[in-house]
């Protein structure tokens, strides 16, 4: 849900948003103010992902409002106004939208998709932040073994978890990282993988693929030696004679 504040001297002005709000499921209306110095302490008590905020406004105008939460957690913020003349400042102070009063129930919709599309961005920065920050600590208290992948595509990076990780296999000069429906290419090789893998839930299986051994739901035996290994995706595997003793090792440490 989208924690939405709706910010308005006006009442008719802040219900025709209400209701062009109201059939939007994600969207969540957590309160209203009618002036901007309860505004603020709104924002800091609610803490809204979203707010609508007029420009002009007794007390405290919107730029006001965003003023006194400088440095703090900002929500996105639409600003809805009757005036046009303020539109290049809103933007200076990375307003997401500006509309004009009355407001068209279409521009308003545009607008909310636009918040969402923000918000789901930012989740994703956070997320990433926090992923970082693991990994950064990891690194601070001196883990052996890595816990997460950097994976880099086009425009991004990803941090895998190695928890998350299924079975990796030599894919040409990459190595294929399979991890639930998923997969992605890295520069590395099967060797050094090993060597930072924690060998305790990675274990080679055949000379092209690693497993992680908390993946595998089933082991069947072949005649000749080798044996077929189910992962819990219904993925099968082999695992080669020559790294079965080493296998059942690691198995036998779990």
């Amino acid at each position: 849900m989208i924690r939405t504040l709706i910010i308005d001297d006006v009442p008719l002005a802040r219900d025709r948003l209400k209701r062009c709000l109201a059939d939007d499921a994600e969207i969540e209306i957590v309160g209203e103010c009618d002036n901007g110095e309860k505004a603020v302490a709104d924002i800091r008590s609610l803490a809204p992902d979203l707010i609508f905020l007029d420009v002009q406004m007794p007390a405290l105008d919107g730029f006001g409002v965003l003023e006194a939460l400088r440095g703090e957690r900002a929500p996105v913020v639409i600003f809805v106004t009757a005036y046009n003349e303020y539109a290049i400042q809103a933007f200076e102070v990375n307003a997401l939208d500006y509309l004009l009063k009355p407001v068209d129930f279409e521009r308003l919709n545009k607008a909310v998709v636009r918040a969402k599309a923000r918000l789901a961005q930012l989740n994703r920065d956070d997320h990433f932040d926090s992923r970082v920050r693991a990994m950064l600590e990891d690194i601070k208290t001196g883990s052996k073994y890595i816990k997460r992948l950097t994976i880099k595509l086009t425009g991004r990076t990803i941090l895998l978890p190695t928890d998350e990780i299924d079975w990796i296999e030599t894919h040409g000069n990459y190595m294929k990282v399979h991890a639930g429906r998923e997969s992605h290419l890295i520069r590395a090789t099967m060797q050094s993988l090993e060597t930072k893998l924690n060998p305790e839930k990675f274990v080679r299986v055949h000379r092209s693929a690693i497993v992680n051994v908390e993946k595998i739901k089933e082991i069947y035996p072949r005649s000749n030696g080798d044996q077929d290994l189910v992962l819990q995706n219904g993925r099968q595997l082999m695992l080669s004679r020559n790294y079965r003793d080493k296998f059942f090792a690691v198995l036998g440490d779990l």
